[in-house]
């Protein structure tokens, strides 16, 4: 599974430079039909060989970046895998309740997080010890709402609410809860 940061660096690269091209037509028509003189209008033709190539273009990243999303592959043949380990989170009252208090997961394990809310509209974001996400769901009351893992790297991971559920939302924070381990057993 790649890594969810190599994910959003090449997509920010993608986008970033599919956005100049954008920005470059819009200018160059914008400059096409605002010069004064004979000619000032745009040809149909150029015009519309930039929106074709501008369309092409924006369903090719789409198309190239499909099979990089981390989670699609488990997610879109989700029936063909079982979970190595599968942790039950419950949450109400603005507070996670744990399985326990340190989850262990191996490199590689297949981890099913299955989160349950009583009461409201909850987050469930799994964050790296720099504060980025690995990933994240919204937990909704009365729905099935999980999420299929695998671990690529050893690590310890602090989980969090991502979705705003009252001003006590901001103090969901279970601080080094998730530890991934390599084969032998030690850690990162």
């Amino acid at each position: 599974m790649v890594d969810s940061n190599v994910v959003i660096y090449g997509q920010t690269l993608a986008y970033t430079f599919y956005c100049i091209i954008i920005i470059l037509v819009m200018a160059w028509f914008a400059y096409m039909v605002t010069k004064s003189g004979e000619g000032t209008f745009v040809k149909p033709k150029i015009f519309y060989t930039f929106v074709g190539f501008l369309t092409v273009l924006g369903v090719s990243l789409h198309i190239i970046t499909y099979n990089t999303i981390p989670w699609a592959e488990l997610d879109l043949n989700r029936a063909n895998y079982t979970p190595d380990k599968t942790f039950v989170i419950t949450v109400q009252d603005h507070k996670f309740t744990l399985p326990t208090d340190k989850m262990i997961v191996n490199v590689n394990d297949k981890v099913l997080f299955d989160v349950q809310s009583k009461d409201l509209t909850y987050g469930f974001g799994l964050f790296r010890n720099d504060n980025s996400m690995m990933f994240q769901m919204q937990v909704v009351p009365g729905h099935r709402n999980d999420i299929l893992w695998q671990f690529t790297k050893p690590g310890i991971y602090t989980i969090r609410s991502t979705e705003y559920s009252g001003p006590k939302g901001v103090f969901m924070i279970e601080k080094d809860v998730v530890e991934v381990v390599d084969p032998n057993g030690a850690a990162k």
